[in-house]
């Protein structure tokens, strides 16, 4: 049985945080630039109503 001062199991097995190299923040701001212009498009299309391109 744990004691209440013992942290849960899950913060035992993680390894200590190291600080983020230029990849991993690349990767992280890149990551949010897709998610913005995906949300930007998204908005786009519900605007138009039809979500559909007008080409046809």
């Amino acid at each position: 049985m744990r004691s209440p001062t013992d942290p849960p199991s899950s913060e035992k097995a993680r390894k200590p945080e190291r600080p983020p190299t230029r990849e991993d923040r690349l990767k992280a701001a890149l990551k949010a630039n897709m998610a913005r212009r995906k949300a930007q498009a998204k908005a786009r299309n519900a605007e138009d109503g039809t979500g559909e391109i007008e080409g046809d």
